[in-house]
C-alpha cells in the first residue's frame, strides 16, 4: 500500500509534508511532494514494482500528474495499446497517464465529463484509488476501483478540498477540527460496515467505490465538485443454476490468473496465511500461480496467541501439504492491549477487520528481514468475479 494526499485550492507545501508525515507508515520507501499554484499532490511509496524509478507524483508526456495508491495488474497490456506514448518508466502508474492523454486526445470536444473518464477509467484492472490534475482544463478527478479495496477520503478545509487515503492526514491543516459523526457511528453499530460515502467524522466524506469525481476551480479559486459517475469495470450475469463438471475448471482458471496478478512485483511477496479457506485456497495454487507469473514461489506467515489454535494448526497443515516456506509468530498475551492505540490510530472507521486486525499490524513481522510486500487470503471468494 501507499499514502496520496492533496489539496485543491490553495495549496501549502509545508501542509503537505505534514500530510506525508502522518501517512509515512503506507509508504515507508519515499515520499515526495508536488504542487502548483492550484493544486499539491503527497505521496508515501511502497515499492513495488520499477524500484528506481516511477516515483510520485508522476508527470506525464503533456503535463497531467497523478498519484497512485494501489496497483494496475494490466498495465503491460494498457502499454502495448498505448504504445506511441513515450514511456519513461517500467511501473503501472504510466499506464494510467497514457490512458488518460489517449482519452483526451480521442475526445475532440475538449472537456471530459466525468463519464468521459469513467470509460477510460474502465480499462485499469486493477485495486486502486487515483487523483490526476489536468492543468490545460484546470480539473482533478478522484477515482477508485469497482470494489473499493484501496481508501479515499475528502474533506473541505477554509477555501480548500483536502483528500487522502486516511483521514488522519486532514490534520496536518490546524483549521481542520475533528467531530464525531453519531449517525454514521450508530449505524455502523447496526450494521457493522460502513454502507454509504460517511466517515466516522463529520463532513468528511469517501470517495464512493467504483466511481470518479471531477472537480475545478470557480471563479475565486473555490474547490468545486463538478460531476460523479460510476466505472463500469464489467457486467455481471449470475445464472440461476451452476454445474460444477462444466464451470468448476473456468472457476479454477479465473481464481489462478488472479493470484497471479498479484504476483506481479520487483520485491518478495509473502502470504499472510490464517488457516481459513481464502488463505489457504491463495496458498494452494501458490506454486502455479508463481510459475505462470514467472516469480519465486511466495512464503507464508502465520500469527496467533497460541500453538493450540486452530487456525494456527490448520495453517501448518496447509503449508506443509503444499509444500510451502512457513514462518511462524505467536503473540505475547499483552500484545492487544498493548496496541490498542495503535489499533485506534490505523483502524479510523468501525471496521470489523480493520479495527481487529489492520494489515499494518503484520508489517513488522513479515518485513522484519527482508523486504516484502504480503497478499491476504481476506475476501479471497470475490476475485473469480473480479477478474475477467
Amino acid at each position: 500500500m501507499c499514502g496520496i494526499a492533496g489539496v485543491l485550492g490553495h495549496p501549502d507545501a509545508a501542509v503537505l509534508q505534514r500530510m506525508n508525515h502522518l501517512q509515512r507508515h503506507r509508504g515507508p520507501d519515499e515520499n515526495d511532494v508536488w504542487l502548483d499554484e492550484h493544486v499539491g499532490f503527497a505521496h508515501a511509496r511502497l515499492s513495488i514494482l520499477d524500484l528506481q524509478s516511477s516515483q510520485q507524483p508522476m508527470t506525464g508526456a503533456e503535463g497531467a500528474v497523478v498519484i497512485l495508491n494501489g496497483e494496475i495488474y494490466n498495465h503491460q497490456d494498457l502499454r502495448n495499446q498505448h504504445a506511441t506514448y513515450p514511456f519513461q518508466t517500467a511501473g503501472d502508474t504510466e499506464a494510467i497517464l497514457a490512458a488518460h492523454l489517449a482519452a483526451r486526445r480521442k475526445n475532440h470536444a475538449g472537456t471530459m465529463s466525468a463519464k468521459d473518464h469513467a470509460a477510460w477509467l474502465a480499462s485499469l484492472d486493477g485495486m486502486y484509488a487515483i487523483a490526476l490534475w489536468h492543468p490545460p482544463s484546470r480539473e482533478l478527478i478522484l477515482a477508485r476501483d469497482p470494489m473499493g479495496i484501496k481508501p479515499l477520503s475528502r474533506t473541505v478545509v477554509g477555501d480548500s478540498m483536502m483528500f487522502a487515503s486516511e483521514i488522519k492526514a486532514f490534520r496536518a491543516d490546524e483549521r481542520h477540527v475533528p467531530v464525531l459523526d453519531d449517525v454514521a457511528m450508530a449505524a455502523r453499530l447496526v450494521w457493522e460496515y460502513p454502507l454509504d460515502a460517511t466517515t466516522l467524522l463529520k463532513g468528511v466524506h469517501q470517495v464512493r467505490p467504483g466511481t470518479v469525481e471531477r472537480w475545478g476551480l470557480g471563479q475565486h479559486g473555490q474547490p468545486e465538485l463538478i460531476d460523479v459517475a460510476d466505472i463500469e469495470r464489467q457486467v455481471l450475469n449470475p445464472q440461476g443454476e451452476w454445474d460444477p463438471e462444466a464451470n468448476a475448471s473456468t472457476l479454477l482458471e479465473s481464481f489462478v490468473s488472479g493470484v497471479q496478478q498479484r504476483l506481479m512485483a520487483d520485491v518478495p511477496v509473502g502470504i499472510v496465511l490464517s488457516g481459513g479457506l481464502d488463505s489457504s485456497l491463495v496458498a494452494a495454487v501458490a506454486h502455479e500461480a508463481a510459475e505462470r507469473a514467472q516469480q519465486p514461489v511466495p512464503e507464508c506467515w502465520t500469527v496467533a496467541e497460541s500453538e493450540d489454535n486452530p487456525d494456527w494448526k490448520a495453517a501448518e497443515v496447509v503449508a506443509a501439504h503444499h509444500d510451502l516456506v512457513h514462518h511462524q509468530h505467536l503473540l505475547e498475551a499483552s500484545s492487544f492491549e498493548k496496541r490498542l492505540p495503535q489499533l485506534a490510530w490505523h483502524g479510523e472507521d468501525a471496521d470489523v477487520w480493520s479495527c481487529s486486525f489492520p494489515p499494518s499490524n503484520t508489517w513488522p513481522i513479515t518485513s522484519k528481514n527482508r523486504p516484502l510486500r504480503a497478499r491476504w487470503g481476506e475476501r479471497t471468494p470475490a476475485i473469480p468475479a473480479t477478474v475477467p
